[in-house]
Protein backbone atom coordinates (compact mmCIF):
# COMPACT_ATOMS: atom_id res chain seq x y z
CA UNK A 1 0.00 0.00 0.00
CA UNK A 2 1.74 3.77 -0.85
CA UNK A 3 2.44 6.25 1.77
CA UNK A 4 -0.10 8.76 2.28
CA UNK A 5 1.37 12.59 2.36
CA UNK A 6 0.83 12.34 5.99
CA UNK A 7 2.60 9.19 6.54
CA UNK A 8 5.67 10.70 4.52
CA UNK A 9 5.25 13.90 6.37
CA UNK A 10 5.24 12.29 10.14
CA UNK A 11 8.46 10.12 8.69
CA UNK A 12 9.99 13.31 7.66
CA UNK A 13 8.56 15.23 11.25
CA UNK A 14 10.35 12.23 13.10
CA UNK A 15 13.73 14.30 12.25
CA UNK A 16 12.80 17.49 12.93
CA UNK A 17 14.99 20.13 15.76
CA UNK A 18 14.11 23.24 14.18
CA UNK A 19 10.37 24.38 13.00
CA UNK A 20 11.05 27.87 11.12
CA UNK A 21 7.49 29.89 10.58
CA UNK A 22 6.65 32.49 7.80
CA UNK A 23 5.18 34.97 9.52
CA UNK A 24 1.99 37.12 7.36
CA UNK A 25 0.07 34.01 5.63
CA UNK A 26 1.47 31.50 8.28
CA UNK A 27 0.91 32.68 11.79
CA UNK A 28 -1.30 35.50 10.47
CA UNK A 29 -4.04 35.25 7.65
CA UNK A 30 -1.96 37.57 5.40
CA UNK A 31 -4.04 40.63 5.36
CA UNK A 32 -2.21 44.11 6.43
CA UNK A 33 -4.88 46.37 8.57
CA UNK A 34 -2.75 49.79 8.86
CA UNK A 35 -5.00 52.77 10.34
CA UNK A 36 -4.41 56.06 9.12
CA UNK A 37 -1.47 57.25 11.37
CA UNK A 38 0.39 53.94 9.39
CA UNK A 39 0.03 51.93 12.83
CA UNK A 40 0.26 48.31 11.73
CA UNK A 41 -2.24 45.20 12.80
CA UNK A 42 -2.33 41.73 13.00
CA UNK A 43 -3.76 39.18 14.48
CA UNK A 44 -2.42 35.54 15.71
CA UNK A 45 -4.32 32.52 16.70
CA UNK A 46 -3.94 31.84 20.32
CA UNK A 47 -3.83 27.59 19.68
CA UNK A 48 -0.84 28.74 17.27
CA UNK A 49 0.76 30.02 19.88
CA UNK A 50 0.60 27.35 22.18
CA UNK A 51 1.45 25.07 19.47
CA UNK A 52 4.60 27.04 19.28
CA UNK A 53 5.34 26.47 23.51
CA UNK A 54 4.60 23.17 23.63
CA UNK A 55 7.20 22.42 20.57
CA UNK A 56 9.48 23.88 22.54
CA UNK A 57 8.79 22.13 25.58
CA UNK A 58 8.96 19.44 23.21
CA UNK A 59 12.49 19.76 22.69
CA UNK A 60 12.17 21.34 19.18
CA UNK A 61 13.19 24.94 18.73
CA UNK A 62 11.28 27.52 16.61
CA UNK A 63 12.03 30.19 14.82
CA UNK A 64 10.52 33.26 12.74
CA UNK A 65 11.96 34.27 9.32
CA UNK A 66 9.92 36.91 7.92
CA UNK A 67 10.31 39.24 4.85
CA UNK A 68 8.55 42.02 6.70
CA UNK A 69 9.56 43.67 9.47
CA UNK A 70 6.60 44.69 11.99
CA UNK A 71 7.26 45.56 16.16
CA UNK A 72 3.96 43.48 16.35
CA UNK A 73 5.68 40.36 15.18
CA UNK A 74 9.07 41.17 17.59
CA UNK A 75 6.31 42.05 20.48
CA UNK A 76 4.46 38.75 19.64
CA UNK A 77 7.25 35.88 19.43
CA UNK A 78 8.75 37.95 22.38
CA UNK A 79 5.67 36.53 24.31
CA UNK A 80 6.08 33.34 23.05
CA UNK A 81 9.97 32.87 24.25
CA UNK A 82 10.70 32.06 21.10
CA UNK A 83 14.57 33.25 20.62
CA UNK A 84 14.87 32.99 16.75
CA UNK A 85 13.08 36.09 15.00
CA UNK A 86 14.35 37.33 11.89
CA UNK A 87 12.56 39.87 10.30
CA UNK A 88 12.75 42.13 7.41
CA UNK A 89 14.75 39.26 5.16
CA UNK A 90 14.53 39.39 1.62
CA UNK A 91 16.96 36.45 1.26
CA UNK A 92 15.48 33.88 4.08
CA UNK A 93 18.07 31.03 2.72
CA UNK A 94 20.89 33.32 4.20
CA UNK A 95 19.34 33.01 7.92
CA UNK A 96 18.50 29.65 7.41
CA UNK A 97 22.35 28.93 6.66
CA UNK A 98 23.02 31.21 10.43
CA UNK A 99 20.51 28.94 12.35
CA UNK A 100 22.07 25.81 10.86
CA UNK A 101 25.50 27.11 12.11
CA UNK A 102 24.12 28.36 15.23
CA UNK A 103 22.43 25.38 16.55
CA UNK A 104 24.87 23.05 14.40
CA UNK A 105 21.70 21.09 12.36
CA UNK A 106 21.95 19.56 9.02
CA UNK A 107 19.32 20.57 6.58
CA UNK A 108 17.18 17.79 7.15
CA UNK A 109 16.29 18.25 10.46
CA UNK A 110 14.67 21.57 9.90
CA UNK A 111 11.11 22.29 9.36
CA UNK A 112 9.82 25.47 7.15
CA UNK A 113 5.98 26.40 6.74
CA UNK A 114 5.58 28.91 4.67
CA UNK A 115 2.67 30.45 1.99
CA UNK A 116 4.67 32.20 -0.97
CA UNK A 117 6.62 32.06 -3.53
CA UNK A 118 9.41 34.16 -1.34
CA UNK A 119 9.41 30.72 0.97
CA UNK A 120 10.40 28.51 -2.33
CA UNK A 121 14.20 28.45 -2.11
CA UNK A 122 14.10 27.23 2.09
CA UNK A 123 11.26 24.92 1.51
CA UNK A 124 13.73 23.53 -1.44
CA UNK A 125 15.95 22.65 1.28
CA UNK A 126 14.66 21.68 4.57
CA UNK A 127 13.65 18.14 5.50
CA UNK A 128 9.75 18.56 6.33
CA UNK A 129 8.58 21.63 3.81
CA UNK A 130 4.90 22.65 4.89
CA UNK A 131 2.17 24.86 2.75
CA UNK A 132 -0.63 26.10 4.70
CA UNK A 133 -4.03 25.32 3.32
CA UNK A 134 -4.39 28.31 1.83
CA UNK A 135 -0.98 28.96 0.17
CA UNK A 136 -0.32 29.66 -3.74
CA UNK A 137 -1.55 27.16 -5.19
CA UNK A 138 2.20 26.81 -7.32
CA UNK A 139 3.94 26.65 -4.25
CA UNK A 140 1.96 23.86 -2.93
CA UNK A 141 2.85 21.51 -5.31
CA UNK A 142 6.87 21.85 -4.03
CA UNK A 143 6.35 20.61 -0.61
CA UNK A 144 5.89 17.22 1.12
CA UNK A 145 2.63 18.17 3.13
CA UNK A 146 -0.12 20.84 3.26
CA UNK A 147 -1.91 21.72 6.60
CA UNK A 148 -5.85 21.64 6.83
CA UNK A 149 -6.17 24.81 8.21
CA UNK A 150 -5.19 27.74 6.66
CA UNK A 151 -2.68 30.56 7.97
CA UNK A 152 -2.84 32.47 11.17
CA UNK A 153 -6.20 29.83 11.90
CA UNK A 154 -4.56 26.95 12.70
CA UNK A 155 -1.98 25.69 10.37
CA UNK A 156 0.79 26.49 12.91
CA UNK A 157 -0.81 24.21 15.74
CA UNK A 158 -1.26 21.23 13.19
CA UNK A 159 2.11 21.43 11.79
CA UNK A 160 3.33 21.31 16.11
CA UNK A 161 1.12 18.71 16.69
CA UNK A 162 2.26 16.60 13.48
CA UNK A 163 5.84 17.04 14.41
CA UNK A 164 5.58 15.87 18.33
CA UNK A 165 3.28 13.18 17.22
CA UNK A 166 5.62 12.29 15.09
CA UNK A 167 8.60 12.20 17.78
CA UNK A 168 6.17 10.79 20.31
CA UNK A 169 5.68 13.50 22.72
CA UNK A 170 2.44 14.59 21.45
CA UNK A 171 0.32 12.60 24.16
CA UNK A 172 2.73 13.68 27.17
CA UNK A 173 2.70 17.22 26.77
CA UNK A 174 -1.07 16.59 26.08
CA UNK A 175 -1.07 14.39 29.54
CA UNK A 176 -0.37 17.35 31.41
CA UNK A 177 -3.58 18.70 30.46
CA UNK A 178 -5.72 16.07 31.57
Amino acid sequence: MPETARQAALRRAANIRLAIFDVDGVLTDGRLFFDSEGREYKTFHARDGLGLKLLRRSGVETAVISGRSSPIVARRMASLDIAHVHQGCEDKLAVFGQLLAELKLEPEQVAHVGDDWIDLPLLRRVGLAVAVADAHPGLREHVHWTTQNPGGLGAAREVCDLIMEAQGTLRGILDRYS
